[in-house]
């Protein structure tokens, strides 16, 4: 019972951005049942096909965990379904992120440019699976480990955005305090700065360390990422506290990328900064 208690609370608990997903993951979830109970197959059977437990399949079907891009394209073909599911996939991939940063992963996917400033932590990508499995472990309120899974897949898929072709031109500036916090302690932080360095070497992307003892700082007002899609205007993106704005107007959007141009003006060259990454790592 205690279990059942604990479940309980941590349902109550979830905030509705948290939710693994309505709509499309519930309608996923319906129609792949169907598919497997018409196959005949129980969930047991279904998921040792495929290399899953049945209590995955059975939180799939209930819509209360959003499939990954592999187990769709499986259970299409094990079930014979000759699309219908794989149909489903890039829907149901959206809402494996939380609600106020959809729109901002979509722009993101698809960008011909993307400038970030981090202030707080170390950028969505570039973090590694323990880095952000220990930000998503410290949010309160709580979330549930089936939500933190879901978000730290998720968090690990944005970084395909490093190998599409053609490549996008990435910047980032990040705080020296960023790469002083351990969250989850040491060895999480050593493992998420020797990936810094590996994506840091990337012809297309470029990362710049704001040094505590630089005195000017155009970046006071905080974080932000800049978005260019392929086609179309700049666009700016805020995040705070759950919350998220999509910034379109002109005049505001040039003013925050006149704003980038200036802090990265202020921070190290790429090439200190990687030096830089080094010797934290080394006092680690």
């Amino acid at each position: 019972m205690a279990e059942v208690r604990d479940e309980e609370t941590v349902r109550q608990q979830r905030r509705p951005e948290d939710e693994p997903g309505t709509g499309v993951v519930t309608a996923f979830g319906r129609q792949l049942k169907l598919l497997r109970t018409r196959a005949g197959l129980e969930r047991a059977e279904f998921g040792k096909r495929l290399g899953y437990s049945a209590d995955t399949v059975a939180s799939i079907e209930q819509g209360r965990r959003i499939p990954q891009p592999q187990f769709i394209e499986q259970a299409d073909e094990v079930l014979g379904a000759g699309g219908v599911l794989t149909a489903l996939k890039e829907e149901v991939g959206k809402a494996q992120y939380p609600a106020f940063f959809r729109d901002a992963a979509r722009l993101e996917a698809e960008a011909h440019e993307l400038f970030l400033y981090a202030v707080q932590a170390v950028p969505g990508l570039l973090q590694t699976e323990d880095y952000t499995r220990a930000l998503l472990a410290m949010r309160r309120p709580l979330l549930d480990e089936d939500t933190i899974e879901q978000r730290v897949s998720a968090r690990m898929t944005r970084q395909e955005t490093f190998a599409r072709w053609p490549a996008p031109l990435v910047s980032f500036v990040i705080e020296e305090a960023v790469l002083r916090k351990p969250f989850g302690g040491k060895d999480v932080l050593r493992g998420v700065l020797e990936n810094i360095q590996s994506i840091g070497r990337r012809r297309n992307v470029e990362i710049q360390v704001m040094s505590n003892d630089q005195e000017d700082n155009a970046g006071v007002d905080g974080p932000f990422t800049l978005i260019t899609p392929k086609k179309g205007e700049q666009i700016a993106y805020l995040e705070v506290q759950g919350r998220s704005i999509l910034v379109t107007d002109r005049n505001e959007v040039r003013s925050i990328s006149a704003r980038y141009g200036i802090i990265r003006s202020q921070a190290l060259t790429p090439r200190e900064s990687l030096r830089f990454v080094e010797k934290v790592l080394r006092e680690l």
